[in-house]
């Protein structure tokens, strides 16, 4: 392998990792989406394949987010 072919691989496992941290933060989104309209966290853990304390964390960390937005506002 050369120095240009290692560069082309390293440089997709870089956009891999940038389109998996996009992709982390939209499915927190939809899990507390889905906490906030209601549904079952054992559902939840089934759609996503987190455990349910990994879904109680992201549930968490946005309503900390959430309380940290509103005292911005005021």
């Amino acid at each position: 392998m050369d120095k240009r072919s290692l560069t082309q691989v390293a440089e997709r496992f870089r956009d891999a990792e940038r389109r998996t941290d996009i992709l982390r933060q939209e499915l927190a989104a939809a899990i507390r989406q889905a906490d906030t309209d209601g549904v079952a966290q054992k559902d939840i853990c089934e759609a996503t394949g987190y455990t349910r304390q990994q879904v109680r964390r992201i549930v968490l960390a946005g309503e900390g987010a959430q309380d940290a937005e509103t005292a911005a506002e005021s």
